[in-house]
């Protein structure tokens, strides 16, 4: 009896820009360009990040919809108060301790007056395996999809 193996090769490429390199498998660049598809297509949303950078990042990736800066408001309370009017919220700040600070007082300020929606933030960061703890980092995967 003969077992056949089916094996995948994927390529591995590389994704550089000024300050760091990382791996990147075809399957990640598939991935997150459905992702970039997927946030376009959102109605009634506005994707939230901390700041400039992280929204460039985003626009450089070919995201074309409503991004609004978290530090462009003048605190936590004005923050909230601006964006309830929006359907829903999909937050995208970074993973590092500030990050999930500003989150998690997203979700207790946000909760019960619109909807916060953090899959995308998880989708990233499982397409990603992890590597991308900051927004920002995204630009590095611009070449590929574009």
């Amino acid at each position: 009896m003969v077992r056949s193996l089916e094996v995948k090769i994927c390529s591995v490429l590389i994704c550089q820009n000024e300050s760091h390199s990382v791996l990147v498998s075809e399957e990640e660049i598939l991935e997150l360009k459905d992702f970039i598809f997927q946030l376009n297509t959102l109605e009634n949303s506005v994707v939230i990040v901390e700041g400039k950078r992280d929204s460039n990042a985003l626009r450089k990736l070919g995201y074309s919809g409503k991004v609004l800066e978290f530090h462009r408001f003048t605190g936590m309370v004005n923050f909230a108060d601006s964006v309830a009017k929006y359907e829903r919220l999909v937050i995208l700040f970074d993973r590092d301790k500030k990050g999930r600070t500003l989150t998690g007082k997203t979700i207790q300020l946000l909760q019960r007056r619109t909807k916060v929606d953090l899959t995308f933030k998880r989708k990233l960061r499982i397409i990603t395996k992890g590597k991308i703890m900051f927004i920002e980092q995204l630009v590095s995967y611009e070449s590929y999809l574009t």
